[in-house]
């Protein structure tokens, strides 16, 4: 019951660029490269709204967190399409070990969405 969201991982591509070797990030859907996410337990975490002179941008994010045993393919650089909208990872990826068996007991990260 905890574990029942569903989500998709979006990975951005890479294209060619004379400045860069390793090319840059392209998010253009061709490009990207998608992951249906195992069901997870995503909660609302924080809104806040700043005041700027030409709008007032919104920030809202969510805790995002595998089930026990599950490790995620999730970087700091992806992108995560939840209930409707397209999020920002914000922050490192936390993989809790497990203590008792080894490996990862579970995954956790934040995203948030800003808008206005």
């Amino acid at each position: 019951m905890w574990f029942s969201q569903q989500a998709v991982r979006v990975r951005a591509g890479r294209r060619p660029d004379r400045g860069n070797p390793d090319g840059i990030l392209d998010w253009s859907p061709g490009a990207v490269d998608r992951l249906a996410l195992p069901p997870l337990n995503i909660q609302p975490r924080v809104q806040d709204e700043q005041s700027e002179p030409e709008r007032n941008p919104v920030i809202t994010g969510w805790r995002v967190q595998s089930d026990e045993g599950v490790d995620l393919d999730v970087t700091a650089r992806d992108r995560i399409e939840w209930n409707g909208g397209v999020f920002e990872v914000d922050g490192d990826i936390a993989r809790w070990p497990d203590q008792l068996e080894g490996g990862v007991h579970h995954v956790e990260f934040n995203i948030v969405r800003v808008t206005g």
